[in-house]
């Protein structure tokens, strides 16, 4: 059983280091931004399994950091996280939900209606394209 909620902006940290940024240090994760972002976690038996963190522009929102256990990848949770961020943004009236994909993430976020734009970059060595997906309001 997983659940999703709203966690604090530390709480990201090490899923993000250990996923993402490995060989990095955990202080290292903090960004700037997230004193204004929102930060959401997946939980499975008490256990933070997922996170990701979403920044809102009018009516854009970026997400960023999405990290999810090595050990659980493949298994649906990045799947419901992402369901989950996009009716938020949704509810709270977004038009656009887009992020810096990691040009090995492109496969999954293309599953779920996100599109290429073209702008791609390199960041440490690491590969990444601006992904974007336009929503529809809710009714």
């Amino acid at each position: 059983m997983l659940s999703i909620e709203q966690i604090t902006p530390h709480l990201t940290w090490q899923l993000r280091r250990d996923v993402l940024y490995p060989g990095e240090y955990k202080h290292d994760m903090e960004m700037e931004e997230d004193n204004h972002g929102y930060h959401f976690g997946a939980f499975t038996n008490n256990k933070l399994v997922a996170v990701v963190s979403l920044f809102q522009n009018g009516t854009d929102w970026q997400f960023r950091k999405f990290a999810v256990d090595a050990g659980l990848q493949g298994q649906g949770v990045g799947r419901q996280l992402l369901n989950y961020i996009t009716n938020f943004v949704l509810q709270e009236h977004g038009k656009r939900l887009w992020c810096n994909a990691r040009l090995s993430a492109t496969g999954f976020y293309s599953k779920f209606g996100f599109t290429q734009t073209g702008q791609n970059f390199i960041k440490k060595g690491i590969g990444y394209v601006v992904m974007e997906k336009n929503l529809q309001p809710l009714k």
